[in-house]
């Protein structure tokens, strides 16, 4: 039986990953911040083993590469899936640094730590049995395309881009892959979370807040609207266990006018096109 880690697994790609997989047979240690997120996971299939991971404290980190540890005897862990994250909108001249920073101590440092931490079982620890593992780094779209008033978002997105390719070429050494992948709108909760932090209107009075709506709206018509997270989950599995995966898939729908007109365009077109669809121009 294959085993991954997949950190974030309570909810949206996390929890439809574990259970893919679970399903196609991984044994699946699924990261949770409270072991009542876990139960559901439990109940959905007897693969599926809940283990209490924030990737932010250390502490836990610790502890579940511990329990993976046991459980593997010796043998390595085929993969570890970093898919926890947090996402909080706001116009970066007005954001505070502390929710800015935040957003690192999740997306990019929580990803940093649980690497690090499981890179042993993954192979970097020759004595253990067993094909090296991958490393299955989730980014985004945003990952590619800094959209505005997702600052904080995007910019831990396109450091996770960055981190991945950097383990790929620097782990090629213990056979040890990295790969991210980014998707599109997915339904997932954590733009409505985003929407909660938000409810107060924290920039109501700023010179951006119908903008702020307008793409408010959009990300969250996106969050419904968008592919299915099992889409996601089928191709975390592919780049998993194909014998030739690619270095970066990016799973978004519509993905001609989404995904590729706007990574070939001009930046100074996509800054228009970005400005006249939420409402902002530039003053004469």
């Amino acid at each position: 039986m294959k085993t991954v880690v997949i950190t974030g697994a309570s909810s949206g790609i996390g929890r439809a990953a574990a259970e893919y997989l679970a399903g196609q047979g991984w044994r699946v240690f699924a990261g949770v911040r409270k072991m009542s997120d876990g139960e559901p996971l439990k109940k959905a299939n007897s693969n599926i083993k809940p283990i209490i991971l924030d990737v932010a404290k250390t502490d836990q980190v610790r502890a579940a590469v511990e329990t993976v540890s046991k459980a593997l005897d010796g043998q390595t862990l085929d993969g570890l899936v970093n898919n926890a994250g947090i996402a909080n909108m706001g116009p970066l001249a007005l954001q505070p640094a502390d929710e800015f920073r935040q957003h690192f101590e999740v997306n990019v440092f929580g990803t940093l730590n649980a690497t690090q931490a499981f890179l042993p079982l993954l192979g970097m620890d020759t004595s253990r049995i067993g094909s090296p593992g991958r490393i299955i780094n989730i980014t985004s779209l945003g990952g590619r395309i800094a959209a505005p008033f997702l600052g904080a978002y995007t910019a831990t997105k396109h450091a996770v881009e960055s981190m991945t390719d950097s383990f790929r070429r620097e782990l090629i050494i213990y056979g040890i892959d990295a790969i991210a992948i980014g998707p599109g709108s997915v339904k997932t909760p954590i733009w409505d979370k985003a929407e909660d932090m938000n409810k107060d209107e924290p920039y109501a009075n700023s010179a951006w807040a119908e903008p702020i709506s307008k793409f408010s709206d959009t990300m969250l018509k996106g969050g419904r609207e968008g592919l299915e997270p099992e889409k996601i989950a089928q191709v975390i599995e592919t780049a998993l266990t194909d014998s030739s995966p690619k270095a970066r898939y990016a799973p978004v729908p519509n993905k001609f006018t989404n995904w590729t007109i706007p990574t070939h365009i001009p930046k100074r077109w996509l800054d228009k096109i970005f400005a006249s669809r939420f409402g902002m121009e530039k003053p004469d």
